[in-house]
């Protein structure tokens, strides 16, 4: 079992920034993809950004490419998205995903998933 823990959400105003971070623990090692969705009031869960167990490789959103940063340590199992130019439609809670099951890391098929953390950018 692995447990995903996210932190650092919270409220900002349009075009300020927030970075997120995702630690990961029990049976853990440095293989495995990780990513990060979102889920806005009344809409599905949707992809928002992932990385490569190797860090290799990074996938983005388009309505986040150029704004949002994914990275990762795996020494310290952690996973981080800093987020900067925050619009009001990236309010959501967003959700750290780890283990993705398909090898399509856009898909929300991931074995494990954090609880949560809210972000809500105010206009």
């Amino acid at each position: 079992q692995v447990q995903l823990v996210e932190s650092g959400g919270g409220l900002v105003q349009a075009g300020g920034s927030l970075r997120l971070s995702c630690a990961a623990s029990g049976r853990t090692s440095s293989r495995y993809d990780m990513g990060w969705f979102r889920q806005a009031p009344g809409k599905e869960r949707e992809f928002v950004a992932a990385m490569s167990w190797s860090g290799g490789n990074t996938y983005y959103a388009d309505s986040v490419k150029g704004r949002f940063t994914i990275s990762r340590d795996n020494a310290k199992n952690t996973v981080a998205l800093q987020m900067n130019s925050l619009k009001p439609e990236d309010t959501a809670v967003y959700y750290c995903a780890s283990h993705n099951l398909d090898g399509r890391l856009l898909t929300p098929k991931y074995a494990y998933w954090g609880q949560g953390t809210q972000v809500t950018v105010s206009s």
